[in-house]
C-alpha cells in the first residue's frame, strides 16, 4: 500500500444515515467508492438517491480528497455542489443522496463513539480472586471447585462435548452425522436417525445408523406438530404405545425422540431406540437428548443461514458483472449529427433490467435510433435483451429496406423467444440532412414528438411486438423533425412510475409539459428534466420497472 507523507492522509468518516446510527469508517485504504451498487467499499443499497457508483475518496500525499462519479443527484461539499476533485478539511460536510458526511482528521468523534466500553486501571487487592479457573481445569472431572467435583455428571459431560464440537464450522451435511453420533453416544442407544422438515417434500433423511427402522407415525406426529419429546421406558408396557404394529414388531423396548426445534419453529426429528433393551432410556436422557437437539438445531439454522448468505453474496456478485456487461451493450455516448441532438438514459430497476436503446451511425451521415423492452424482470430479461441488440447489430448493419430488417430481425426473436416472453421496439432511421424520420413501431408505448409550437404527436403501433409471431409485417411510416421539434422515446417505466402506495401514474401529459419546459436545451438537460420530475413525482420511491429515455432534438 502507497504510505502518505508523515502527519497526512489520516482521518474517519461518520457516515449519518436516516433511520441507522452512525457508521464510523477508520480512513486505512487509499481509496474508497461509495454508492448504490454492492461493489463499492461503502455501500447504500436502500438510498435511491444515490447513484450506482456516487461519489470516491482517494488519499493523497496532501490528505484526502473526495470526488463525485458523474452522480445523478450530485454530491456537496459544505452545500457546495462538487464539480471537481476536492481537498477534505477537518470537519468537511459531504451530502450524497440521502447519507450526511463528516470528515474527522483529529479523531475527535472517535474518541467519544456511542455504546463504547472503556477499561480503568484497577488492580487486586488480592494476588489471586476469590475464584480463578481456566476452560481446562473446568472441563476435568478431577477439578475442586469448592469442594465440590466439577461435571461428575455424565450427562453434563455429554452435554459439554456436544457443545464444543458443534461450535465449529463444518459444512451442513457432515453437522447431521455429528447430531446423531454425539446423541447415541450419550444414551447409549443402538440405532438413531435424524431428519429435517423439507416443507412439501416432507422429512428427510440426513443421518442413520442400524437397519430396518420403522418410527411410529404417532411418535413423528407428535414430535413434529407438537415439538414434544417423547420417551418410551418399555415399549411393551407402554399402554400408549405398546398395541403399535412398528414398535412391536421390531422388538423395540425404549424409545427416545425429541424435536430439532430452534426458538421458532420445529425443523426436524432426532429419533434414538435400543432393540432387546441395550438399556433402558431414563428421564435424564430425556432432558440431555433434548437440550443437545435444540444446540443441534440453532446449529443447523445458523450453518444454513451461512450458506445461504454465501450462496446470496455469489449472486450479488454474478448479477453485478452481468450489469458491467450489460452496461457495455448500451452506447457510451450519443454521436454527433449534424443539426440534431441525441441523447440517451437507462436506469434498471434491478441490478440487470430488460430495456434497450442504441444509435447506429452510417457512413452516409444517418442513424438508426432503436428502444426496445423486454417482458419481464431479471436475468431472463436481460438475456433477451443481449440477444435483441446482437441482432440488430447485424441487421441494422445496412439500413434498407428498413421495413424489411424489422421483420428480419422479429423472426430472429421469434426462434429464440419464450412463448410467454416478447420485445417491444421502436426504431427509426434518421435523415439529418432532410429532417425526414422513418420508423417502424413493433408495440413499442408511441414516441411522443413535441412540436417547436407546443403540439405533440404520437408515433403510433405500425405492427405486433417482437416475438409474438414468427411472419409478422411492419408498416414504414415517416414524418420530418422541423428546427425546435423534440421527439422523446420512453419505456413504461417512465409513464407507469407512481409514488409508494399510491395508483396515480406519471403520465404522458407530465411527460410532455417536463419536455416542453426544457426543449430549448440540450438533449442531455431535457432527460435530466424529466428525471427531476420523475423524482419529485414519485417523491424519491424505488423504481418499479426499467426507465429508458431517448431524445433526438432538432437544433
Amino acid at each position: 500500500m502507497a504510505t502518505a507523507a508523515a502527519g497526512f492522509g489520516k482521518g474517519d468518516l461518520i457516515i449519518d444515515s436516516p433511520g441507522s446510527t452512525s457508521m464510523f469508517v477508520h480512513l486505512e485504504r487509499d481509496r474508497y467508492t461509495l454508492g448504490r451498487s454492492s461493489a463499492n467499499d461503502l455501500a447504500f443499497p436502500g438510498d435511491q438517491k444515490l447513484s450506482r457508483e456516487h461519489l470516491v475518496f482517494e488519499r493523497t500525499t496532501e490528505g484526502w480528497t473526495v470526488q463525485d462519479l458523474g452522480s445523478r443527484n450530485g454530491t456537496r461539499v459544505n452545500e457546495v455542489r462538487l464539480t471537481q476533485v476536492t481537498r477534505l478539511a477537518h470537519g468537511d460536510q459531504i451530502t450524497a443522496g440521502n447519507l450526511r458526511i463528516r470528515y474527522d482528521a483529529l479523531g475527535e468523534f472517535t474518541e467519544a463513539k456511542p455504546h463504547e466500553i472503556t477499561f480503568f486501571e484497577e488492580g487486586f487487592t488480592r494476588a489471586v480472586p476469590a475464584v480463578s479457573l481456566d476452560l481446562k481445569s473446568v472441563l476435568e472431572t478431577s477439578t475442586d471447585v469448592a469442594g465440590r467435583p466439577a461435571l461428575e455428571n455424565a450427562q453434563l459431560r455429554a452435554l459439554v462435548r456436544a457443545g464444543q464440537e458443534l461450535a465449529g464450522h463444518g459444512e451442513l451435511e457432515k453437522l447431521f452425522e455429528l447430531v446423531l453420533d454425539l446423541s447415541l453416544a450419550a444414551v447409549t442407544a443402538s440405532r438413531g436417525v435424524v431428519m429435517t422438515n423439507e416443507g412439501d417434500a416432507g422429512l428427510k433423511t440426513r443421518a442413520i445408523r442400524g437397519e430396518g427402522l420403522r418410527i411410529s407415525t404417532g411418535v413423528r406426529d407428535l414430535v413434529m406438530s407438537k415439538g414434544r419429546s417423547i420417551l418410551i421406558r418399555d415399549a411393551r408396557l407402554d399402554q400408549d404405545f405398546g398395541f403399535r404394529e412398528s414398535i412391536l414388531a421390531q422388538e423395540i423396548r425404549s424409545v427416545l425422540a425429541v424435536p430439532l426445534q430452534t426458538n421458532e419453529r420445529v425443523i426436524g426429528l432426532l429419533y434414538l431406540d435400543s432393540p432387546h433393551l441395550v438399556r433402558e432410556f431414563t428421564t435424564e436422557d430425556l432432558n440431555l437428548v433434548t437440550v443437545m437437539a435444540n444446540i443441534a438445531a440453532i446449529r443447523i439454522e445458523h450453518a444454513r443461514l451461512v450458506e445461504q448468505e454465501e450462496a446470496r453474496r455469489m449472486l450479488a456478485r454474478e448479477l453485478e458483472r452481468a450489469a458491467e456487461i450489460q452496461r457495455r451493450l448500451l452506447p457510451s455516448m450519443a454521436p454527433e449529427i449534424a443539426g440534431f441532438d441525441l441523447g440517451g438514459y437507462n436506469a434498471p430497476c434491478r441490478t440487470v433490467g430488460g430495456d434497450y436503446y442504441d444509435f447506429l451511425p452510417y457512413p452516409d451521415g444517418r442513424v438508426t435510433v432503436l428502444i426496445g423492452d423486454v417482458s419481464g424482470k431479471g436475468l431472463g430479461a436481460a438475456l433477451l435483451m443481449s440477444n435483441l441488440q446482437a441482432c440488430a447489430h447485424v441487421l441494422f448493419e445496412d439500413p434498407e429496406p428498413f421495413e424489411t430488417q424489422v421483420c428480419r430481425l422479429n423472426r430472429s426473436i421469434a426462434a429464440n423467444c419464450p412463448r410467454d416472453a416478447f420485445i417491444t421496439l421502436f426504431a427509426a432511421l434518421l435523415d439529418p440532412a432532410s429532417g425526414e424520420l422513418a420508423y417502424c413501431n413493433a408495440g413499442h408505448n408511441a414516441p411522443l414528438l413535441v412540436r417547436s409550437d407546443g403540439k405533440m404527436e404520437p408515433l403510433g403501433a405500425t405492427g405486433l411486438p417482437l416475438g409474438i409471431m414468427r411472419d409478422a409485417g411492419y408498416e414504414r411510416k415517416s414524418c420530418c423533425l422541423a428546427p425546435g421539434d423534440v421527439l422523446v422515446l420512453f419505456s413504461d417505466g417512465v409513464t407507469e412510475a407512481c409514488a409508494s402506495n399510491e395508483d396515480e401514474e406519471f403520465g404522458e401529459q407530465r411527460l410532455v409539459a417536463a419536455v416542453q419546459q426544457k426543449r430549448n436545451h440540450s438533449a442531455a438537460k431535457v432527460i435530466e428534466g424529466i428525471n427531476a420530475e420523475l423524482v419529485s413525482f414519485t417523491r424519491g420511491a424505488p423504481a418499479a420497472d426499467d426507465i429508458t429515455l431517448v431524445i433526438v432534438r432538432r437544433c
